[in-house]
C-alpha cells in the first residue's frame, strides 16, 4: 500500500487521507440523495459549498484579508442560515436520517432501552379501515388517513382535534363526509385508535410531483418524506386510492392490495409496497 501511495509522493497522501476523502465522499453522496428535488435546500447547500471552496482557495494562496472576510462570513452566515431556514434544515436532517436508516436503528435501540413497544394495526382495524376506504372511493369522498409507526405524530395531532376512538368504518366515513366539520385535513391513526382528525400536514417542496396531484397528495408526500408514517389518500375527483410511503405514492388497484399494504403496516416483516407478490 505504501509503495502504491509513493508513486504520488508529491501529494503526500496517507491512509488517513484516503479514509478522510472516502468519508467525505460518502457524506456528500447521502446529502445529495437527500436533497434531490428540493430546490430551496439545494440552493442553500450550493451557497455554503461555494463559500467553503473560496475559503480554502484563499487560505492556500495566503490571501489574509479574504480569508478573514470569508471566515467571518461563514461564521455569521451559517448561524443566519440556521435561523432563517430552520424548517428546511429540519426537513433535510429528517430526510437524511430516514434514507440512511439512522432513525429506524436508533429508534429501535431507544425503544428497547425504555421498554416502549410500537403500536400496530390489528387485523380487525385493517379490515375496518379497508372497508371505509372502499366505500369512500366508490362515493368519491376525499380522505387523508395517516398511520403512525415509530415517528411521533404528536406535532400534527396537536394541530387538529384530538379524540380517542376505535377504528370503525362508519366513524371514518362520517368524519370525511363533505358536510362534516372534521372532513378538511388529515386523520391520524395510532395503533388501533383514531387519535385526531382535521390535522394539518407539511406540504412537499418537490417540483417533480405530477400535475394532477392535489393538496392531499402533496401533504401525504410531504409527511412521508420526513417520517416513517404511511398515508392513504382517496381522491375526491376520481375516487382513486393511493398509498404513500417514503415520499412515493403508489396507486392501489384493488382493496385486496390495500389490505396487503395495511398488513405490511401491521407487520414490518411483510413485503414493502413496491414489492410484487
Amino acid at each position: 500500500m505504501a509503495k502504491v501511495l509513493g508513486i504520488f509522493g508529491f501529494l503526500q497522501f496517507g491512509v488517513a487521507d484516503i479514509l478522510d476523502i472516502a468519508m467525505v465522499a460518502l457524506l456528500v453522496f447521502f446529502l445529495l440523495r437527500s436533497i434531490r428535488g428540493d430546490s430551496t435546500v439545494i440552493n442553500i447547500v450550493l451557497v455554503l459549498a461555494l463559500l467553503l471552496v473560496a475559503q480554502v482557495v484563499a487560505s492556500v494562496l495566503n490571501m489574509r484579508m479574504m480569508t478573514v472576510l470569508l471566515n467571518a462570513l461563514l461564521d455569521v452566515g451559517v448561524l443566519a442560515i440556521i435561523i432563517i431556514f430552520q424548517p428546511e434544515i429540519r426537513h433535510l436532517l429528517n430526510r437524511f436520517a430516514m434514507q440512511t436508516g439512522i432513525s429506524r436503528r436508533t429508534g429501535d435501540l431507544f425503544n428497547r432501552l425504555l421498554g416502549i413497544k410500537e403500536e400496530r394495526l390489528g387485523s380487525r382495524s385493517v379490515e375496518e379501515l379497508a372497508e371505509a376506504v372502499r366505500a369512500m372511493s366508490a362515493e368519491k369522498t376525499g380522505a387523508l388517513i395517516v398511520i403512525q409507526h415509530k415517528s411521533s405524530m404528536d406535532e400534527f395531532i396537536d394541530s387538529g382535534d384530538r379524540f380517542e376512538a376505535e377504528i370503525n368504518r362508519r366513524l371514518i366515513m362520517n368524519i370525511f363526509f363533505k358536510n362534516s366539520p372534521l372532513h378538511d385535513g388529515a386523520m391520524v391513526i395510532v395503533g388501533n385508535h383514531i387519535a385526531a382528525a382535521r390535522c394539518q400536514l407539511p406540504m412537499t417542496n418537490r417540483t417533480d410531483i405530477p400535475a394532477h396531484f392535489g393538496m392531499r397528495h402533496r401533504a401525504a408526500i410531504g409527511l412521508t418524506e420526513d417520517t416513517d408514517a404511511d398515508v392513504i389518500v382517496v381522491s375526491e375527483e376520481t375516487g382513486g386510492v393511493r398509498f404513500v410511503r417514503n415520499g412515493e405514492a403508489r396507486e392501489v388497484e384493488s382493496m385486496q392490495e390495500l389490505r396487503q399494504l395495511l398488513q405490511g403496516a401491521m407487520d414490518p416483516a411483510k413485503d414493502e409496497p413496491g414489492k410484487e407478490e
